[in-house]
């Protein structure tokens, strides 16, 4: 029992400190919010007051500012006629300038006249020379183009008499002006069909009788391919070699059947025999 009442007086106690407390910080808001009203009020009397000074000042400047426009009105008055003066006698000089200007304007415009005359007589000097070129050659401009051509692709690749006529065909030509072109370069159609049979033999294996047939399906004359097959410098034997393997890289043979491939592609029987033994049989 003597815990209990302990207790209580103790609680009593903090409570009168806290309501003490509280009373305390109420009584400090109220003073401040009394001190800021009264200082709000000596600061809105000062701004009035500082207000009307202010209005009393700019009606003084007022005032001055206006004698001083008058006197500015004056001075610009006077500028204004020497000016203007300066004007009227720059623009008495200025009317004497145009006159070397138009001599110079003729001048420029004389000599571009003269350059344009020049530069359509050197084209038509180049037209009227490219057209006595021609008929002097007796070729017509389409026959002109058509040799050009045909020169071009003999620069890069051989053909044969009638695969360049066609070539030319396919390019658009008539067949008259291709037949008129080939036949104009002289071309020694002989050794063409050598270079053909070498550039064969550069990327394929051929038996001697099938780069001849090949020659011929490309144009050339039973002479023309027999020349070539027989200046290419080809080892036959060797070609039948090359053959047996390039067949052996894509398909399965036995001896005896790849000996009969090789006759068929034209060797002779010591030939594919040879190739056959090359390739490992």
């Amino acid at each position: 029992m003597d815990e209990e009442e302990v207790n209580k007086k103790s609680k009593l106690k903090i409570g009168l400190i806290a309501l003490l407390i509280i009373a305390i910080i109420s009584l400090g808001v109220t003073l401040i919010i009394y001190f800021n009203s009264d200082n709000d009020s000596g600061s809105d009397y000062d701004e009035d007051y500082n207000k009307s000074t202010i209005i009393e000042d700019e009606e003084d400047d007022d005032d001055e500012v206006i004698y001083i426009e008058e006197d500015e009105e004056e001075n610009t008055i006077s500028e204004n006629a020497t000016t203007n003066t300066t004007k009227t006698n720059n623009a008495s000089k200025r009317k004497e300038t145009p006159k070397t200007t138009n001599n110079t304007n003729s001048q420029s415009n004389n000599n571009t006249n003269n350059q344009q005359e020049q530069k359509t007589d050197n084209t038509s000097q180049q037209t009227s020379d490219n057209t006595s070129i021609n008929q002097q050659s007796g070729q017509s401009t389409s026959q002109n183009n058509a040799v050009k051509k045909a020169k071009a692709y003999l620069n890069y690749s051989a053909f044969s008499r009638s695969g360049l006529i066609e070539q030319l065909e396919f390019e658009k030509f008539s067949h008259e002006d291709a037949v008129y072109a080939v036949d104009s370069l002289g071309t020694d159609w002989n050794q063409q069909a050598l270079k053909k049979a070498k550039a064969y033999l550069n990327y394929s294996a051929f038996s001697r009788s099938g780069l001849v047939e090949q020659l011929k399906f490309e144009g050339f004359t039973s002479e023309q391919a027999e020349y070539g097959v027989a200046y290419c410098g080809a080892n036959w034997n060797e070609q039948a070699a090359k053959k047996a393997k390039a067949y052996l890289n894509y398909s399965s043979f036995s001896r005896e059947g790849l000996i009969d491939q090789l006759k068929f592609e034209g060797f002779t029987q010591e030939q594919a025999e040879y190739g056959v033994s090359q390739a490992g049989y």
